[in-house]
């Protein structure tokens, strides 16, 4: 009788720790128990996903619109977008397709207009086409993403790809964010003269929205090496409050050239209404087929083969180096729902063209969730959920500075570089290949870049050293692509671009 009696005792314990049934129904869905994580960490890591890519609602808008046709860039036919009616649908396609993938892939992987793709439509694209027109090709670029992977033709190169030239992928990335994380906190800047860089201004750090992120790098540094659970959460919010305390009592403002000093971007202050009803106009405003009556089938094609380079690839490596961070991705690189991962993104571009937002695609700032813990697309249900809670709440979204979750990036950028002990450097066909992928992506700010760089130099070396067989056709194929993708100014012209 003790012994049962001892027995009951020691079971009773753990009975309150088994969860609610609502939570054992998430907890099989999303495979959280499985994966080693929590739903506390799946909310903490959805959240610090958001705060890391909160700033594309207000980036996007200042890119693609503006708030007149005085300041926003105009198309052939003197057309502009409203940045009021960018920033909602930026919002609303982030929000939809976030929570989509996170249902479908369940990968903590956030959804958004993809940066490189939107400024190649702001800059290039639409001095050929109008807006209308340059959506359209987007919605094409989409549809054949989406075809590559319902085949499996982007699940067979992603296959492909050397183990080693995937793990150079990770580190590249860990790379470009901590890069990308350096420039917009202002810690290093560009030069009109002498080297391409320098650290702060002419090697000193005097503004004060730069030293905001020094003191949050080191914050959520030292709470990531005391190991301390929500050490990026607590330490973005925690620098936000800095952040809004400085500008309060200092009056920094927006940087302009006027104030080189000011917040990169946003200003950490509430001001005005805080909560107001989106501006859905932009949807479907897109024409799918007018760019190839306006300036030829041939040049249209560039412009289209040019989207689906850069979004399939920048995907590609992005999601390559998020599940290795994770802790997800199998011995190959590969993860799981592959497939579904690549369909879904796919579809982020035909919703980003159908909206006029751009193309969504997965952004390398959810590794700063994946830091805090996020294995599973619970983390992309609450990340989505608030990018859509945004379009209602834009002055609430900028008060996060630039600057805050700059310092995020490089400490994720710090925490991708371990993937680097797979690459076997003694061998020197390994070495220069995945070295020459790692630099690219920083150096060319281009994600796309690196891996075509890793692919051709791979697959060059590998033939002069005898190993060509040892090559998969596969990337035999994707580096011809990527020579012409490196070679599309030249072609253009020859073409009459």
């Amino acid at each position: 009788m003790t012994i049962l009696d001892t027995t009951t005792e020691r079971q009773q314990p753990a009975a309150p720790k088994r969860p609610q049934p609502s939570n054992a129904f998430l907890d099989r869905f999303f495979e959280i128990t499985k994966r080693g994580s929590t739903m506390a960490r799946e909310v903490r890591g959805g959240l610090v996903t958001f705060f890391t890519m909160a700033y594309i609602v207000i980036l996007n808008p200042l890119i693609l619109g503006g708030f007149s046709a005085d300041n926003a860039p105009t198309d052939v036919a003197g057309g502009w977008l409203s940045a009021a009616q960018v920033g909602a649908v930026t919002g609303l396609t982030a929000g939809v397709m976030t929570i989509l993938f996170g249902l479908i892939a369940n990968l903590p992987f956030g959804l958004a207009a993809g940066l490189g793709i939107n400024s190649f439509l702001a800059v290039a694209v639409i001095q050929e086409v109008t807006w209308a027109e340059a959506m359209g090709l987007v919605v094409i670029n989409g549809i054949l993403i989406v075809l590559f992977g319902v085949t499996g033709a982007r699940t067979a190169i992603f296959r492909a790809v050397p183990k080693e030239l995937k793990a150079a992928i990770t580190v590249g990335i860990g790379l470009f964010i901590a890069f990308i994380g350096f420039v917009d906190s202002g810690f290093v800047r560009a030069t009109t003269a002498g080297p391409p860089v320098q650290l702060g201004d002419n090697g000193s750090i005097t503004s004060v929205p730069t030293i905001v992120f020094i003191v949050g790098l080191l914050t959520m540094g030292i709470l990531v090496a005391r190991k301390v659970q929500g050490g990026l959460l607590i330490g973005i919010v925690a620098t936000t409050v800095l952040a809004a305390v400085v500008e309060a009592a200092m009056k920094i403002g927006p940087g302009s050239e006027s104030n080189p000093g000011g917040w990169h971007l946003n200003t950490p202050v509430l001001s005005g209404q805080l909560v107001s009803a989106p501006d859905l106009s932009l949807l479907g405003q897109f024409d799918m087929f007018g760019a190839f009556g306006r300036i030829g089938a041939l040049a249209a094609v560039m412009l289209v083969f040019t989207l689906v380079f850069t979004n399939f690839f920048d995907a590609m490596g992005t999601m390559t180096g998020l599940a290795k961070s994770a802790g997800v991705a199998h011995k190959d690189g590969t993860f799981p729902r592959l497939k579904s991962a690549f369909i879904v993104e796919g579809l982020g571009a035909v919703a980003g063209g159908a909206t006029s937002g751009s193309s969504n695609t997965v952004y390398i700032d959810s590794a700063a969730g994946i830091g805090e813990g996020a294995r599973t697309g619970l983390a992309s249900v609450v990340t989505g959920v608030l990018f859509l809670g945004s379009m209602f709440l834009t002055p609430l979204t900028s008060v996060v500075p630039l600057e805050v979750a700059a310092a995020a990036l490089v400490v994720v950028g710090a925490m991708m570089m371990a993937q680097i002990r797979e690459i076997k450097f003694s061998k020197f066909s390994v070495a220069l290949p995945a070295f020459l992928t790692i630099v690219t992506m920083p150096l060319s700010y281009s994600i796309a870049n690196g891996i075509g760089v890793g692919f051709i130099s791979w697959a060059v070396i590998s033939a002069a050293s005898g190993k060509a067989k040892k090559v998969h056709p596969l990337m035999w194929v994707v580096t011809a692509g990527f020579l012409v993708y490196f070679a599309r100014g030249p072609i253009n012209a020859l073409l009459g671009g």
